[in-house]
């Protein structure tokens, strides 16, 4: 794997964790992915210190709110060993979780939200590969080129 920065996107639905909540916190635990490919992108691709789009779904204006980072390597996610989280996995045992997650820390809020509305605006900028914007695409952990990172933060208001 290369030590090169790397750029990431990654949903949460601000009723159950907002930018505002990772800003109280300063750094939480990934928790709840369960989709395969998510879960690579995590287990796979993230370090410390990449970047994190840090993007509200499932709200009156979906987009972009704020700027984060993988705070750890990745690891185990608990919440699949304990029967009575929401995110219990039957199949998980603690010597061959199925599920991994990372940290995630705060750097900063956007001055106002880049809505989705915005990044699809720049849909020929951003490219075809730009998962957020594909039809069909439901992954709440994307990875984001440099360039993309660039098109979307200078969209801030």
């Amino acid at each position: 794997m290369s030590n090169r920065k790397r750029y990431w996107l990654m949903k949460s639905e601000p009723e159950d964790f907002s930018i505002d909540d990772l800003e109280r916190v300063r750094t939480e635990p990934w928790t709840g992915v369960r989709n395969y490919q998510a879960r690579n992108f995590m287990r796979d691709g993230m370090k410390p210190g990449d970047g994190v789009l840090f993007y509200h779904s499932n709200c009156d204006v979906p987009g972009v709110y704020g700027v984060a980072e993988v705070a750890s390597a990745p690891y185990p996610d608990p919440t699949q060993f304990e029967p009575k989280s929401k995110y219990f996995d039957a199949k998980a045992s603690r010597e061959e979780p199925r599920w991994m997650l990372v940290d995630v820390g705060f750097v900063r809020k956007l001055a106002g939200p880049v809505p989705l509305d915005a990044i699809r605006g720049q849909a020929e900028a951003l490219g075809e590969d730009f998962a957020l914007i594909r039809k069909g695409t439901r992954l709440s952990v994307l990875p984001v080129t440099a360039a993309q990172w660039k098109i979307i933060l200078s969209l801030e208001l």
